[in-house]
């Protein structure tokens, strides 16, 4: 509608705006999103950047691809795409990529867990004693399950109930743990016979391919829907971002990390399974150590210390960038202490390079 005024001699046009009878007309996301291929491609990448993937997975083909040439420089000396190291590696990163998606959830939400590693021994252990004694596989694999779901329910209880800071918490559930493992099965090794069909599903092959990274991919596509697609991983993220923010929309902060602390708990009671069918015993103080490959996986992925900000894709290139790095420690023979002396390293290196970044890319 157009209105004209006369003011004196001179005339004014004023357009006014019409809305019909439904209201003002507002753009909604969708007309707001990118229509070209080149414009969702575009989002997509900022998208991936902002979680932290994209820096992780550039690396991860670039030092893949220099083992690749390496090897096909040095056969023998390098043996990188053996079919030996290549099962090892697709039987080993799917078990540090299931602990680095725990403690990154959880890290998202603003929590650590120094307890992963007590935790993932005695679910283990608690397996390995229930199918040993002649339980059926599927109760054994449940109950071990609950115990990592258990004791990592414990910590968020104790976390939330009294304000304690999750790394005391859990540093004294790791001391705790330790001992209750030693307790439960004393200092010899736990040793199962496996059933082929038990072998056939979580250790065996398909199409030469070793059936623990199918498990990780299921339960990692699981896990990408459920914290970038879900509600539940939207209040996640917004705990671990601004926990005054969403307490002020209505997220119960304390359910959300308890919630964390529970899926951490059962990704490490199902890693501890999958690794002991792997190699048919466990020993008490196995997962020392765990705790620490697992956080600087997550560290390594794109994960923010402080919370709010990672994925899931990052966590699991993060896995199998430090145990590439591992790898190629071990073939070129470099002294085992070089290993321990890495993960401290590329902890500081990765927190450095993500506080570097933070706040540079959209989330």
């Amino acid at each position: 509608m157009t209105q004209v005024e006369d003011s004196g001699e001179t005339k004014v046009k004023i357009e006014v705006p019409v809305s019909d009878e439904a209201g003002p007309v507002r753009r909604t996301m969708a007309e707001s999103a990118p229509t070209t291929l080149s414009g969702r491609m575009a989002e997509g990448l900022q998208y991936v950047r902002g979680r932290g993937a994209l820096e992780i997975g550039i690396i991860f083909v670039l030092v893949n691809l220099g083992c690749i040439i390496w090897y096909f420089v040095d056969k023998e000396g390098f043996p990188f795409l053996s079919e030996a190291n290549l099962s090892v590696m697709s039987q080993s990163i799917p078990i540090l990529a299931l602990l680095a998606i725990g403690a990154g959830v959880l890290m998202i939400a603003g929590e650590f867990d120094l307890s992963i590693g007590a935790n993932y021994t005695m679910s283990g252990l608690v397996f390995l004693t229930w199918y040993g004694d002649g339980r059926p596989a599927v109760l054994a694999i449940a109950v071990a399950v609950l115990v990592g779901i258990a004791i990592a329910l414990l910590n968020g209880v104790i976390t939330t109930r009294f304000g304690i800071p999750s790394f005391i918490v859990t540093l004294g559930a790791m001391l705790f743990w330790e001992g209750g493992a030693l307790w439960y099965n004393g200092t010899s090794s736990a040793i199962i016979n496996r059933s082929s069909t038990l072998e056939s599903v979580f250790a065996g092959t398909i199409f030469n391919i070793r059936t623990q990274t199918f498990w990780l991919l299921g339960i990692g596509a699981f896990f990408w829907f459920l914290m970038h697609r879900h509600w539940l991983g939207n209040h996640i993220f917004a705990v671990g971002g601004n926990e005054a923010a969403a307490r002020a929309i209505s997220i119960n902060p304390k359910r959300i990390k308890i919630i964390a602390f529970g899926i951490l708990g059962a990704l490490v009671g199902f890693a501890a399974v999958l690794a002991a069918i792997r190699v048919e015993s466990m020993t008490p103080g196995t997962g020392r150590g765990l705790e620490l490959e697992a956080i600087a996986a997550a560290v390594v992925g794109g994960t923010a210390l402080r919370g709010g900000k990672g994925s899931i894709l990052g966590m699991v290139l993060g896995a199998g960038l430090i145990f590439t790095v591992q790898d190629i420690l071990l073939l070129s023979g470099a002294p085992g202490f070089y290993r321990e002396a890495f993960i401290g390293l590329i902890i500081v290196a990765a927190a450095i390079v993500n506080r570097m970044f933070e706040g540079r890319a959209a989330l």
